[in-house]
């Protein structure tokens, strides 16, 4: 089993915490194999196997219905004494009013709780009722591309020859773990991504014209990377002959991200210092979700760089916008506590170099200000912007 010490690292700082910890993310993005590590880890440190209590939730093993109240009496019965207990209750959002049982398990028992999720109402507002302030959400991300070297380590490569694999074929650690051609990888994809699109997102809001969802679907992974707005793809469908209201477009594009498909970045005007409300781009949860849907097209790759160092910001712990600056657009304005990065992407920087500087060189503040490029020969520094090979931006600790 490969350690992913980021996941790890948030637990070990969180274990013993009178909070339930809630891992949430994609479908096969690993949830369930850091609930094994940190049940390794448990053991590690002394703790006895019969106190960590693993309990798996899938809706085939329950075709009849669990309730919360099955949910608690089914741990219960595991707990023998009034010692420490560990609960890992993995993919619960099958359970209907889960939170109600582990509320209960978090107050009436002594207990560490943690929990995963393919659905992200288990971070929302619907969860608070029974545990405002008693959660923690730790969202869980496919492999980084320091990651994906963990996973590669063996067999020899530079890390600049894995980032061309690791852009084409994507960061699900199940493709990582084998040794796939590009037809293969994009075959297990496509799968996950029907599992998700199946189970998590038509089964549970009863969509019937599954065939004009995914042609919703076909049209955002088209457009990733771009502005575009529910209107747009209304008028989009209409010009194909088919009929889809606004509402029912914010409702699928609402699914999509609650299933961890898609993540929405929001514009922030750097001269208003105000989050925008339209015109917004959304990001696929693996780029290899792209070329599963539309097969592997060179010239989507630019837009499937952003899409990487997206969430290479996320996971490093920032918020992430994209800026606005009067007439200029800067792809992404990363924000945590009181630090900002701003940061330009370009596959390749010698005739986009004035372009992209110049929008940097417009911000005025002191924050650092990044270009990240494909280009093999780019290094350095223009007025104070610092200019990075995407393998080592994506590889770089801090900023």
């Amino acid at each position: 089993m490969i350690i992913r010490p980021h996941y790890m690292n948030t637990l070990k700082t969180y274990r013993d915490v009178p909070l339930v910890k809630i891992l949430a993310g994609i479908r096969r993005c690993g949830k369930s194999t850091i609930l094994e590590m940190l049940r390794n880890d448990l053991v590690k440190s002394g703790v006895a196997e019969d106190h960590i209590i693993y309990m798996r939730y899938t809706a085939e093993d329950f075709d009849d219905g669990m309730t919360d109240k099955d949910m608690y009496n089914g741990i219960k019965e595991k707990m023998a004494d009034g010692g420490r207990y560990y609960l890992l209750l993995d993919e619960v959002q099958e359970i209907f009013g889960w939170e109600k049982a582990v509320n209960s398990l978090l107050e009436n028992a002594n207990t560490d709780i943690y929990v995963t999720g393919s659905n992200s109402k288990l971070m929302s507002s619907e969860i608070s009722t029974y545990l405002t302030g008693r959660y923690l959400s730790i969202p869980v991300f496919t492999l980084s591309f320091a990651e994906y070297m963990d996973f590669k380590k063996t067999d020899g490569r530079t890390p600049k020859e894995l980032l061309n694999e690791y852009i084409r074929m994507g960061g699900f650690p199940i493709v990582a773990l084998g040794s796939f051609d590009e037809d293969a990888a994009y075959q297990i994809v496509e799968g996950i991504y029907h599992s998700v699109i199946t189970s998590d997102i038509a089964k549970r809001h009863n969509i019937t014209n599954f065939d004009l969802f995914n042609r919703v679907v076909k049209y955002i992974v088209e457009n990733v990377g771009k502005t575009f707005s529910a209107n747009a793809i209304v008028k989009f469908l209409k010009s194909e002959g088919r009929s889809l209201s606004v509402e029912a477009v914010y409702n699928y594009l609402e699914w999509l991200e609650k299933a961890f498909v898609i993540y929405r970045c929001q514009r922030y005007d750097l001269q208003g210092k105000s989050v925008l409300k339209t015109q917004e781009k959304f990001y696929l949860a693996d780029a290899s979700l792209k070329y599963c849907i539309m097969g592997f097209n060179p010239k989507s790759v630019a837009a499937m760089l952003e899409n990487i160092v997206y969430f290479e910001l996320r996971r490093k712990g920032y918020e992430v916008y994209i800026g606005k600056n009067e007439t200029k657009e800067i792809d992404f304005v990363a924000v945590r506590r009181d630090e900002r990065i701003y940061v330009q992407v370009c596959r390749n920087l010698p005739e986009e170099s004035d372009r992209e500087a110049a929008n940097l060189l417009a911000i005025k503040d002191h924050y650092p200000k990044y270009i990240v490029t494909l280009d093999e020969l780019a290094a350095g520094n223009i007025n104070g912007i610092k200019i990075m090979h995407l393998a080592d931006f994506l590889l770089r600790e801090e900023y």
